[in-house]
């Protein structure tokens, strides 16, 4: 939500607008929104039902027109059953629920993905484009990538700068967790 100059010991001195405030007219992403404590939730509702915001340290209501896309892997109807999670905001933010399943329930994508994943960085880092060994296309698609498309990427940025001309299961046990 930002702040005000002088709002705290330490702010800078021009003060910062915050994210809601950037986003103005356009859309804002909530990433791991399940893992948001309660005084927040408050806030971000008070953001969402009013339309503005209050800067930490300010005086006035700043209007805002904000597109909300909110994130979780968290189970937040459980969460509301618990109180671990507001029920108010739970139904602002359900406006238009879309359920992505895990990779692990996605098996006939992953080698999609992966290509995709593989093309990107070979092109951000320079490498010319490598292949998959057909050992490496069965390692990919037994994993059960509890980490999911992070994982995926991440594993992927260590065997495009580590990796010959073609990507093995040898490298992938080596450069991973994924055990082959």
């Amino acid at each position: 939500f930002g702040y005000e100059k002088g709002a705290f010991t330490g702010a800078n001195k021009m003060g910062k607008h915050g994210k809601f405030y950037l986003a103005d007219k356009g859309t804002l992403f909530l990433d791991e929104v399940g893992t948001m404590p309660i005084y927040l939730q408050i806030k971000l509702l008070r953001a969402i039902e009013r339309r503005e915001i209050e800067r930490v340290g300010g005086a006035k209501s700043i209007p805002i027109d904000v597109r909300i896309i909110a994130a979780t892997n968290e189970p937040l109807n459980e969460m509301v059953q618990k109180g671990e999670f507001r029920e108010d905001l739970y139904y602002r933010l359900n406006t238009i629920p879309l359920n992505i399943p895990p990779l692990k329930d996605r098996k006939d994508e992953i080698l999609e993905i992966a290509q995709k994943v593989l093309e990107q960085n070979c092109e951000k880092y320079g490498f010319e484009l490598k292949k998959f060994s057909d050992d490496s296309i069965e390692q990919l698609l037994s994993y059960n990538w509890p980490g999911n498309i992070r994982e995926l990427r991440n594993i992927f940025k260590h065997l495009i700068i580590l990796c010959d001309d073609t990507i093995n299961a040898k490298n992938i046990t080596l450069y991973s967790n994924i055990n082959a």
